[in-house]
């Protein structure tokens, strides 16, 4: 986590990287025409929230590392719990889960050696191929989900009220809007 001297620290390599005062007003184009640059909370904040999701990351990681999947795997698994039948086109199981598909290829191959999944022709293309969850693979998720979810449940849920949970809602809406105007 970061304290105060970090804020400090911070906020005086940006202003000599920058050459300007944390918060200064500077032109650009935009709806408003004038954008103001990050203020120290601003920028505090949002290395707090970097430093808590990559915590929280690790610690969720590592618990799923004591029933023998990794993070990826676990990723992989859901996505595929979720799809119809299964089973999902490699090019869409990365689009799911945000991969690129060389990543996805490569790790598949692990999963495969350790029978998670398997790779399958695709009966409605006789070029393409369906990664499908094996039974095996299944049997592994459902006995990893109970206890990740009561790890979520201990060091995400638990340390929020229900306010702060409405809160976190409007906040992650905002960004995911903010997201989509940027990219159309």
């Amino acid at each position: 986590m970061i304290d105060a001297s970090t804020i400090w620290v911070e906020s005086e390599c940006v202003r000599q990287v920058v050459g300007v005062a944390v918060g200064e007003i500077t032109p650009v184009a935009g709806a408003s025409g004038v954008r103001r640059r990050m203020t120290s909370r601003e920028l505090a904040i949002w290395r707090s929230l970097l430093d808590t999701t990559i915590e929280l990351r690790r610690v969720l990681g590592g618990e799923l590392q004591e029933l023998s999947l990794s993070p990826a795997d676990y990723q992989v698994l859901l996505a595929l719990s979720e799809a119809s039948g299964r089973r999902v086109r490699p090019s869409e199981l990365a689009s799911a889960i945000d991969w690129e598909r060389s990543r996805l290829s490569h790790h598949l191959k692990r999963m495969e050696r350790r029978h998670l999944i398997r790779r399958e022709d695709c009966p409605t293309d006789n070029r393409g191929a369906e990664v499908v969850l094996t039974a095996e693979g299944a049997r592994i998720f459902r006995r990893a989900t109970a206890p990740h979810i009561r790890s979520i449940k201990k060091h995400f849920a638990d340390a929020l009220t229900p306010e702060q949970f409405d809160a976190l809602a409007d906040v992650l809406a905002a960004l995911q809007n903010h997201a989509r105007r940027e990219r159309a």
